[in-house]
């Protein structure tokens, strides 16, 4: 069983706990997501089975898209709802105004302190079980960039907004961080993945629904390896060229068909309806391997189905 199901994460549940209770349904432990989610976030969370697995990085690598609200007055350890209020501060002189000029600090390229209460792991241990024991450690600042942050609603000491944003950025950090520059402190009280990568809400399935669909027998709703990258330029290979594929040998362009990628592109390349590698365009070869592409992944087209 291989592919992808797009799921609206509950709240209350870690990522793993998702990925847990799809192990159940599909009976296979080679299941893993694409890009955690926090307990008390919802929304899209891309769940890959089997063969699809070796496409998360793929998956994880997208822009992503949320909607948040944050609470003024108050920064909290874990910079959301369910931490403990470190200091509270006035919120009531902060006006619709003041915020619209904050958060065009936010907007673009910027730099994030990773907060503790993370899973980015320090010497091989998560951050978050350090700060459960009351151990900070130093971290390095990470770029990310926000392409868009738009004020939803303004409702004091409430502030819900959405945010376009690359893979990496801490929404709730965010939050901290729009209430440090007005100066009262914020802290995240809910959160919800609107997009991540092509996937949206429109094409994800409630965990229930999947849950009931599989002890009622009925086939869940997988997108296909070759479904789950359909936003990739895509080559056609068969015959000779794809025997030689299959066994690792990369293809020169003028045995593909398709329209010729950029120099550095990565592309899908299909035998019919099948995903059989995802590979790199490097024309002229690369290293001393022969052929025009750098493959990245190869997969068996038994696989694929």
């Amino acid at each position: 069983m291989n592919g992808v199901l797009v799921i609206d994460k509950p709240a209350g549940m870690t990522s793993f706990d998702v990925v847990r209770q799809v192990r159940r349904m599909v009976n296979t432990r080679r299941v893993g997501h694409a890009g955690t989610l926090d307990p008390m976030a919802t929304g899209v969370l891309p769940v890959a089975i089997g063969t699809a697995t070796r496409l998360i990085e793929y998956l994880m690598a997208g822009d992503k898209s949320y909607r948040a609200t944050l609470k003024l007055g108050s920064a909290t350890d874990t910079q959301d709802s369910e931490g403990r209020v470190l200091e509270e501060k006035p919120w009531q002189s902060v006006d619709r105004a003041t915020i619209d000029a904050a958060v065009e600090n936010f907007i673009g390229e910027i730099e994030q302190l990773p907060p503790m209460y993370s899973a980015l792991k320090k010497d091989g241990q998560p951050l978050y079980k350090l700060a459960r024991q009351g151990i900070e450690v130093d971290r390095e600042p990470r770029k990310v960039h926000v392409k868009s942050l738009t004020i939803e609603e303004f409702s004091a000491p409430h502030l819900t907004f959405t945010v376009d944003c690359s893979k990496g950025t801490y929404v709730r950090t965010l939050c901290h961080d729009i209430g440090k520059i007005l100066g009262c402190g914020a802290h995240m009280t809910d959160l919800r993945r609107l997009t991540c990568g092509r996937f949206d809400l429109a094409k994800s399935h409630p965990l229930q629904v999947l849950q009931d669909l599989s002890e009622d027998g009925t086939p869940l709703p997988f997108l296909s390896l070759a479904e789950t990258l359909a936003d990739w330029s895509e080559l056609k290979i068969d015959g000779v060229t794809l025997e030689r594929l299959q066994n690792g040998v990369a293809p020169y362009m003028e045995d593909l068909t398709g329209d010729k990628p950029a120099a550095g592109d990565k592309v899908r390349i299909m035998a019919a309806e099948a995903l059989v590698a995802v590979a790199r365009y490097k024309p002229g070869g690369h290293g001393k391997r022969p052929g025009d592409f750098e493959l990245l992944k190869v997969f068996p087209i038994v696989d694929t189905e």
